[in-house]
Order: structure tokens, then C-alpha cells, then sequence
């Protein structure tokens, strides 16, 4: 089916400002409680520029375990320019001097020798100082467009200045393989904390994982936007985003579908991506590594409750929107405790994975942190991604605030901009979009088609009685392996809660110390009362499914464990599944794929204070 052969369908389914601080603000508590080794360039060996509906349907499987048919399995369906010195009394993330403070990225790679990207992700030095990050004075705001509906003018902008970027020589700051190089560096080891006062370069930086997570991102695409625009001289350039959150922009844009136009190669085409998701088909924003071929209308109806569930349910409080704290001295492996946010291990890592090519040895592009900038798609992805931020604080609900801690708000990092200075951001500055003077477009009849999206309230004759056979939380000895389905009953901090204690505490279920290969793609799937008979199959619209843990590879690091936690948004769920009395919840974990030898170390639910916009 085509996207305009969409169009019949896609029918029928009907920020706050930022606040200037001091650098010398003492630390903060965020009210809603959460939230020198030289590197020389080489040349690389590799060519690297190759080009809605609540109610979900039931099906009757007999003599199954209905969870592992979940709809997701697969086979179901056939500021000011501010320069002081951060506080002392704070210790945030500050990346070092990214041109002579930089290592190899992601040592003890697997498949490296078959690794089809360098890992040698330093960017070029041209022996600049450091500068602070100045607020742009641009007349005019930029203005991101939807790819699926941009007009030839923005189409043909946007090829140009992309192919302007790959004809750059390679060790250029602003050329294709350098802008690429940024993502593999950040997110595969290539700085440490030593400009932080920490360690020896024992401690690297990882921006995945924690509250990181949007900040750094959208810094990344300010600078690659702009350095496009500066590219074809273009000061109003924008870049389109994938609306994979509205039915219409579902596939993936026809723009980076042929490989070649009017005979030139396509610069928005790459040829590691899987030939299976790229035309005519609609992205699974709740992938997990098997396409489960549900029909169109079903796929899209599971991306919409897919969004609310990441922008609503569980991302109801600053830290479970944007991940754990991560200051300096934090072991980026280690940060156990440290959640991961609702969105990072939802639709933007399952976007990533169906994207990516799985034939490749490394998952290459888009499935892998290290080679990911490699594909344009990327760009877009992020894109999006970036714009559930400012779509999450638009909602204007109890608890959608940016976090306020210092240790988030002078957190740094360095790019080349579009004068190939080197700059240093900080997380404060990136709150507000009228500052940065770009914003996205907007239809307001499409903005939050997600919206009516709410798992419809479960028909009490579709429940059984009880799930009192499940051991409970105080009974098991963790940490569990997940090599099987995983049940416990978790006692509640509090049971029937009066709508105004619900509207002053959020209830969440935190699962803790996970820990996973971090050289594979994980995925396991999150279940709460699932008191149904055996004969219901659960969908990932239904009330009962909490959302998943995923994670993209980190450069196929052997044997290189990793730890985090995830939180999901209870308060919503127990009222749709009738449990909203019961003292205990009964908490089912499905592994999906890469759980083998992925542990979890600790269950439990809280009730999280709920900041007041």
C-alpha cells in the first residue's frame, strides 16, 4: 500500500519559556523528583558515503501462552549568552576538548574486522579554542516540515545541501562522514569524564541512557541544520522531521526511498537499511526485532496508543519522560538505579532497529549507536523525536516540566558549529525553541491525533478472579534471569486513591538493575493484572500492557554488561483494568529477543510527588 493509498484510512482517525539562571545557582531538588588518550586522524578504509481505535482486536489461540502472541511477537496477523563558569557546587557531565581529548570508540568490538563503519569517530582538529555557545539573532524562526508533505522547493533544498555535505572531504568538520563520526563518539565511548576533575579517562561519557538523552540530541541536530543552511546559503533552512506520531507520515518518507534521481545518485538513500521496511510500508514504533505483519490499519492504530502510552502514561513525571540523573563520576555502565526515559527505549529505539539492516554483521546503519549518523533517516528520526519533547511539555499536564537540577542545567557538551568554531552548550540553553529560533509546523487538526488513544477500560467478563498462585516480591531471590516469562505480585504504596491524591502523586512501577549485553538488540515486553483468561491475546492497545524495554547495540562490545531501569506509569493502567483496589499488582515480564542472559534486580512500585506546570 502506498502512502496516498493511505489517505482513505488516515481519515477516519480523528513549551514553557526558559528561565535565565545564574551559573552560580546552588543545587537544586527537582520537585517532581526526577527526574587523555590522544586521538589522530586517519583515513578510513571504508567507503562511507554509499549512498483511533481503544478497542483492540481479540483473537481465540487455544493451548498458548497468549503473551507470547502480543501484538509485536510477530505471525499474530498472517536564554541570554551566559559565560560564567558553571557552580562548583554541582558536578554535571562536561565533555573535554573533543579534538585532542578522544579515544577509539566502542574498545572490544565484536565483528571488527567485519565492522563497515569506522570506529574512529575523533573529529578533525583545526587548533581552535573553545568558545560559549551565543544565542542565534536570526530574524526568522526555522521551520521543521513534515517529510512526507514537503513541497518540491523543500525537497529539492534538502537534497542539495545533503549532497553539499557528502561532496566535503572527509576530514572536514562539517562533512558527511564528520557529522556522522559525532554520534559514534558520543555514544560509543570516545570521551571520558577527565574534564570534569573525574578519574583518568577511566570514566567514559555516554549520553544514552539517562536525562542526557533529548538535550544532547537536540544540540546535535541545531548544528547540523545549520550547518546545511550554510552549505547551499540558504539562513532559512530547515529540516523535515519523520511524523511517525500522525497516520499520514507513518512511512518512511518517499524522498529517501530510489537510489538514484534523474539518473545522480539520491543522497538521502543509504543501502544498509532493511529492504523490507523501506517503501510502501508503515514504521512499528513497538518493534522488537520480527515484523509481525499486521494489516495497516491495525499497525497504525498500535503507533498511536504507542505514543500516548510514551507521552502520557509513562512519561507522567520529569524523570520518567527523560531518563536517571547522570552527573560526573557516574559509570555510565553502572548507573543501575538510573531509568532509562519513556521514549529513548520505545519508538525512537524501535525505529532505529526496523530501519537498520539486521543482515549487516553489526546491525549497520541505523540499527547500531556507532554507525547510526551514517544514514540520513537518521536525521529525520531524531527530528521527531526532538519534537516529543516539545509536544510532551505542550500538553501541559501536572508533571511535564524540564528538570531543574543543576548537574542537568550546566551539563556540556562540544560541537563544531556552522563557522567551524568550536562551541560549548550547555542543557539550559536548550529548553526553549523561540531562543534557538527554529520550531516545527504544525497541523492543528493532526497535532496529537495519539490523543484518543487510551487503552478503552477492560470488560470485567474478559477477567479472572485472581493471581494469588504468583509469589510475591518479598519471596524471590533476585536477581531473576529472563530467559522465560517472568510473574510476581508487588505490593502498592496505596490502594484506591481519591482523585485528588492521584492528581498530587503519580503510582510507578520501577524495574531495577537490569542487566543486559549491551552488544545485542534487548527487548522485553511489561505486563500489569493480566488477570484474563486464557483465550484473550493481549495487544499492545490493551490496558493490561505496561510498554517494553529496549536497547540498541553499543558498538557489539563483548561480554560488556550493562545495567539500567525503566518506569512505567501505573496510575492510568490500574484504573482501565479494574485493579485500582488491590493491594498488590501482579507484574509480567516477556522476553522478546536478546534476553538470554539479561537479569533483573529488584521490583517495585512508588508514588511519585507530581511537579506543577
Amino acid at each position: 500500500m502506498s502512502s496516498s493509498s493511505l489517505l482513505p484510512l488516515i481519515s477516519s482517525f480523528t513549551s514553557l519559556p526558559s528561565t535565565n539562571f545564574n551559573r552560580t545557582i546552588k543545587t537544586q531538588t527537582n520537585q517532581a523528583q526526577g527526574f587523555r588518550v590522544s586521538c589522530n586522524q586517519t583515513p578510513d578504509d571504508h567507503n562511507d558515503k554509499k549512498l483511533i481505535l481503544p478497542q483492540a482486536q481479540k483473537l481465540v489461540i487455544p493451548n498458548v501462552d497468549r503473551r507470547n502472541l502480543l501484538v509485536g511477537l510477530g505471525g499474530l496477523y498472517t536564554a541570554t549568552n551566559l559565560t560564567s563558569m558553571p557552580s562548583a557546587l554541582a558536578d554535571p557531565i562536561k565533555t573535554p576538548d573533543i579534538t585532542s581529548i578522544c579515544k577509539e570508540a566502542g574498545a572490544g568490538v565484536n565483528n571488527k574486522e567485519k565492522a563497515i563503519r569506522s570506529l574512529k569517530c575523533c573529529p578533525p582538529s583545526l587548533g581552535k579554542t573553545i568558545k560559549d555557545f551565543v544565542f542565534p539573532t536570526d530574524k526568522k524562526v526555522r521551520m521543521r516540515w513534515p517529510a512526507h508533505a514537503g513541497t518540491k522547493e523543500q525537497v529539492d533544498k534538502y537534497r542539495a545541501a545533503i549532497q553539499a555535505m557528502r561532496d566535503l572531504p572527509d576530514d572536514h568538520p562539517h562533512s558527511f562522514v564528520s557529522q556522522a563520526k559525532i554520534h559514534c563518539a558520543y555514544c560509543n565511548g570516545g570521551y571520558t569524564q577527565v574534564e570534569s576533575g573525574i578519574g583518568n579517562g577511566d570514566k567514559d561519557i555516554q549520553i544514552h541512557n539517562s536525562w542526557l538523552f533529548f538535550p544532547f540530541h537536540r544540540w546535535y541536530l541545531y548544528f547540523y541544520e545549520r550547518i546545511l543552511g550554510k552549505l547551499i546559503n540558504d539562513p532559512d533552512f530547515a529540516l523535515p522531521f519523520w511524523k511517525w506520531d500522525e497516520p499520514a507520515g507513518m512511512p518512511i518518507p518517499e524522498m529517501f526511498v530510489p537510489e538514484t534521481i534523474a539518473g545522480k545518485p539520491n543522497p538521502l538513500y543509504d543501502v544498509y537499511r532493511n529492504a523490507d521496511h523501506i517503501k510502501d510500508r508503515i514504521v512499528d514504533l513497538d518493534y522488537g526485532g520480527t515484523d509481525r505483519g499486521l494489516p495497516n490499519e491495525k499497525q497504525i492504530e498500535s503507533n498511536l496508543c504507542t505514543v500516548y502510552r510514551e507521552l502520557v502514561r509513562n512519561g507522567a513525571d520529569t524523570l520518567s519522560f527523560f531518563g536517571g540523573k547522570y552527573a560526573a563520576g557516574n559509570d555510565p555502565v553502572l548507573i543501575g538505579d538510573k531509568s532509562i526515559g519513556s521514549v529513548e527505549r520505545g519508538s525512537h529505539t524501535a525505529v532505529h532497529r526496523w530501519v537498520g539492516d539486521s543482515k549487516n554483521p553489526n546491525d549497520e546503519d541505523m540499527g547500531n549507536f556507532y554507525s547510526a549518523g551514517y544514514d540520513p533517516a537518521f536525521y529525520i528520526h531524531h527530528s521527531n523525536v526532538d519534537r516529543m519533547w516539545k509536544l510532551w511539555k505542550d500538553l501541559r499536564l501536572s508533571g511535564h516540566v524540564d528538570p531543574t537540577e543543576t548537574d542537568w542545567l550546566d551539563a556540556s557538551y562540544v560541537f563544531y558549529d556552522e563557522n567551524e568554531d568550536l562551541v560549548r552548550v550547555y542543557n539550559r540553553d536548550s529548553v526553549s525553541l523561540n531562543k534557538l529560533k527554529y520550531n516545527y509546523i504544525e497541523n492543528s487538526k493532526e497535532m496529537f491525533p495519539w490523543r484518543n488513544s487510551r487503552p478503552a477500560k477492560r470488560n470485567k467478563n474478559l477477567q479472572v478472579t485472581t493471581n494469588s498462585d504468583v509469589k510475591k516480591v518479598d519471596q524471590i531471590n533476585f536477581p531473576v534471569p529472563l530467559n522465560k516469562i517472568f510473574k510476581v505480585r508487588v505490593k502498592r504504596p496505596a490502594v484506591s486513591r481519591s482523585v485528588e491524591e492521584k492528581e498530587k502523586a503519580n503510582e510507578v512501577l520501577v524495574i531495577k538493575r537490569i542487566r543486559y549485553d549491551s552488544g545485542r538488540f534487548v527487548k522485553f515486553d511489561v505486563f500489569v493484572n493480566d488477570k484474563l483468561k486464557d483465550d484473550v491475546v493481549t495487544t499492545t492497545c490493551d490496558p493490561e500492557y505496561a510498554g517494553g524495554f529496549a536497547q540498541i547495540p553499543h558498538g557489539r562490545m563483548k561480554n560488556m554488561f550493562m545495567l539500567s531501569s525503566a518506569r512505567f506509569g501505573l496510575t492510568e493502567l490500574l484504573e482501565d483494568t479494574n485493579t485500582d483496589d488491590d493491594e498488590y499488582a501482579t507484574v509480567t515480564l516477556v522476553p522478546r529477543t536478546g534476553c538470554g542472559d539479561l537479569t533483573v534486580g529488584k521490583i517495585e512500585i512508588i508514588l511519585v510527588p507530581v511537579a506543577a506546570v
